[in-house]
């Protein structure tokens, strides 16, 4: 398979192209990064997605099995790049996808997505729910196998290969390696297309719960 990810410098985005090695392509913005994707063994693409037209992107995309956004503006910044790479780089990677008949397409976003901010965050917080949120509205509207994934608070913590995912989880935190191995799963499960899924820590074997879904 080739897989392409959006935000393949990420920490998610590295551990995943670290399990897809070959079979992975990670898009990056900096040129500086690309050798630390290629040191996972996947490809690396330099196309920054705030910046990037369809035609780019799009010619990326061709002839890949799947995409998964993963991309994020990530901390720091402030709510105006929220809204560039949250939500607008995944609509661009969307319509990418549909022009390259690539139906597969897994959006990482978060919890507290698709509800009104939480009372006393901060703006920064409520621009990147927002972002996320109509990221994954634009995505649902669309001709595509989809699966949006909501994990919980992400932490750098060793994955222990037990989750848990439903359309609905308690709040609760989730490694990245744990994130990285659910998409693995997700992107050789069909039958979770068209469905939104949120991921905490749990007591289930990835393998074991991504074959009842």
């Amino acid at each position: 398979m080739r897989i392409i990810i959006a935000g393949g410098h990420g920490k998610i985005g590295l551990r995943l192209a670290a399990r897809l090695k070959s079979g992975a392509v990670g898009i990056v913005r900096n040129p500086a990064h690309v050798a630390d994707v290629e040191a996972t063994g996947a490809e690396a693409v330099v196309c920054d997605l705030e910046r990037a037209g369809a035609d780019e992107v799009t010619a990326i995309l061709q002839g890949a099995d799947a995409v998964v956004f993963t991309a994020g503006a990530g901390p720091g910044s402030g709510a105006a790049r929220k809204d560039t790479v949250d939500r607008a780089a995944s609509v661009l990677l969307a319509d990418a996808a549909e022009r390259a008949g690539v139906r597969r397409f897994i959006q990482i976003s978060s919890m507290g997505a698709g509800k009104p901010p939480a009372p006393g965050r901060d703006e920064v917080w409520a621009a990147y729910i927002r972002a996320k949120t109509e990221a994954e509205e634009d995505l649902r509207a669309r001709d595509l196998d989809w699966t949006i994934l909501r994990p919980g608070r992400l932490t750098d913590e060793p994955g222990t290969g037990l989750v848990r995912l439903a359309p609905e989880v308690p709040p609760g935190s989730v490694p990245r390696d744990d994130v990285a191995a659910v998409v693995m799963a997700l992107l050789e499960a069909p039958g979770t297309a068209r469905r939104t899924l949120e991921l905490v820590s749990g007591d289930t074997p990835v393998i074991d719960l991504i074959a009842t879904e």
